[in-house]
């Protein structure tokens, strides 16, 4: 058996977050999974002393739309170096007028409308139902919001993630309807992620960042004006990890590790 070394905390890099260059004397790692190859070789380095597992979900080059994604095997690998709690930043959509290009979000709730993706480690030989009535990691929430706050970054705490199946955009009657079910984002990444990261007793916050609003505003909006966005958002997030790693606590104050003890059939 590959014996690995231990990170606590880990980073799932979304669109536009494709390298950990704020990790030092970092290198890359192959982790075999019983669920195929992740998405790339896990990137494991230090910041502030602290060791971090690093893995772009969309590949290195961003090469795996989201529907074929292995979220089992990418966290899997993370479950391997005993990883306990993910940060895992996202481009999204705006749904709500409130909700501006620019901004991050740390949303509370989620909707499912993907199909098809493998979302489970419980799929035949013993049952589990996890909890997911609150899907997202409280204390993760507080430290990232209260570090955005400290750093007069633009931030939205609570909301509801819709998650789609991609890789297509919403039609304008998709937009407009999960705008009237009380979203505030859409997406393509979150699930089954989150569920996953539960079910191996993980902490999960994603970071949303916002990057031009859904096609319910009938707002034309140029690639250039998208990209804009993305790399500023990508320069708050990197800001925002830099100073929210340090401050995670090496012992959770959290439930997140203990859902599964509920959920085991």
């Amino acid at each position: 058996m590959v014996e690995y070394r231990k990170c606590r905390i880990g980073l799932i890099g979304g669109s536009g977050i494709y390298d950990p260059g704020l990790l030092k004397n970092a290198q890359k790692i192959k982790v075999y999974t019983p669920y195929g190859s992740p998405s790339s070789h896990i990137t494991i380095g230090e910041y502030s002393g602290i060791r971090i597992a690093f893995i772009p979900r969309h590949g290195e080059g961003h090469t795996i739309p989201p529907h074929a994604i292995n979220y089992r095997a990418n966290i899997w690998a993370l479950k391997e170096l005993e990883v306990e709690r993910i940060l895992a930043p996202s481009a999204v959509g705006s749904l709500q007028e409130e909700f501006k290009p620019g901004e991050l979000v740390l949303p509370d709730q989620y909707i499912d409308r993907t199909w098809g993706r493998p979302g489970t480690f419980y799929d035949g030989g013993q049952v589990a139902h996890i909890s997911m009535a609150d899907p997202f990691c409280p204390e993760l929430t507080d430290i990232v919001y209260d570090t955005a706050i400290s750093l007069n970054l633009p931030i939205h705490k609570g909301g509801t993630y819709i998650c789609i199946q991609g890789p297509r955009f919403s039609t304008r009657a998709e937009s407009r309807l999960y705008r009237s079910w009380g979203a505030h984002i859409i997406g393509m990444t979150l699930i089954p992620e989150v569920n996953l990261a539960r079910e191996v007793r993980m902490c999960y916050l994603t970071i949303a960042m916002i990057t031009d609003y859904d096609v319910w505003a009938e707002r034309p909006v140029s690639a250039e004006e998208v990209v804009k966005t993305m790399k500023e958002n990508v320069e708050k997030v990197r800001k925002l990890l830099e100073k929210v790693i340090p401050r995670i606590p090496e012992k959770r104050g959290c439930q997140c590790g203990k859902y599964l003890d509920e959920a085991i059939m």
